[in-house]
């Protein structure tokens, strides 16, 4: 009987120590970065005297509320704009400026900006991450001498593929926020 409680409590030591083991393969474990709430995406156009802000604001995020979507004023043909985009979490006082993490991961990053067929317009990257891979928090919109109405969309990729032909097909990634506005140049 002395022998049979000898080898039960050698089992179950065995068996603890089994159970007990590391899973632990030498892999550091991977970090999770959490999405960053933007609820407002703001395009800043500015020529000479002339500044042109487009606006998306969308405070309940993906509650029953549409985004409100503001251009405050039409490009005029023929024109150069310097431009830069701002994504805020306007559910934070103050608001948090997204922007800033976008730019410091900027590997991690790219904006892309999309004009419809009516918008005679050509979009310039005014910053670029390590590799020298289009940023886009800065930019150059140039219109061209055609008037027309269209929409311009701008789309802000995580993780996407880079380089890339400056396209969202082949950009891969996924879309941290994307908004179209209705764009006149006259």
């Amino acid at each position: 009987m002395k022998n049979f409680r000898n080898y039960t409590l050698i089992a179950l030591t065995a068996i603890s120590l089994a159970a007990c083991s590391s899973d632990d393969d030498g892999d550091t474990p991977e970090i999770i970065n959490e999405e960053e709430v933007i609820t407002t995406l703001n395009l800043t156009l500015q020529s000479g005297a002339e500044t042109i802000v487009l606006t998306s604001q969308d405070l309940d995020g993906d509650g029953p509320n549409a985004p409100t979507i503001t251009v405050s004023g039409n490009l005029d043909i023929s024109t150069v704009y310097n431009g830069t985009v701002e994504f805020l979490n306007e559910t934070e006082s103050p608001a948090e400026d997204i922007t800033e993490e976008v730019e410091e991961e900027a590997d991690e990053h790219q904006v892309f900006y999309t004009p419809s067929a009516g918008v005679d317009a050509a979009i310039a990257y005014g910053n670029f991450d390590s590799d020298n891979n289009p940023l886009g928090t800065v930019v150059t919109l140039t219109t061209g001498a055609t008037a027309g109405t269209g929409t311009l969309t701008v789309t802000l990729r995580h993780e996407p593929t880079k380089p890339n032909d400056g396209t969202l097909s082949d950009a891969g990634g996924e879309t941290d926020i994307q908004v179209t506005f209705p764009v006149t140049v006259e």
